[in-house]
């Protein structure tokens, strides 16, 4: 199965549940571009695993948490303006794999 470019974006109240989440979409192999934020490939079936992962971590409530599968045309057409992403959480290395 072939793998897709997609986000994780959250916004979560608690301290450990937003740390749940961080460690979920590490080992789901996506890496962090901005303090809330992760990108990466991935196939579809292990991104239906961490979305339902993290439904059932947060609190829907009081927490957010989208989930944006890319194919790679759509990612091409991604315009960043301003500071982009995060430059202590983003090298070089971890931009070439997307950009």
């Amino acid at each position: 199965m072939s793998s897709i470019l997609a986000w994780i974006i959250y916004d979560i109240v608690d301290d450990k549940t937003r740390t749940r989440v961080s460690k979920a979409c590490k080992r789901a192999g996506l890496s962090r571009v901005q303090k809330s934020v992760f990108l990466g490939k991935i196939n579809s079936n292990r991104l239906d695993e961490l979305s339902e992962k993290c439904l059932d971590l947060i609190d829907e409530a009081t927490d957010s948490v989208y989930v944006f599968p890319f194919c790679q045309e759509d990612f091409r057409r991604i315009k960043v303006h301003g500071q982009g992403f995060d430059k202590k959480l983003v090298n070089e290395e971890i931009l070439e794999l997307f950009f």
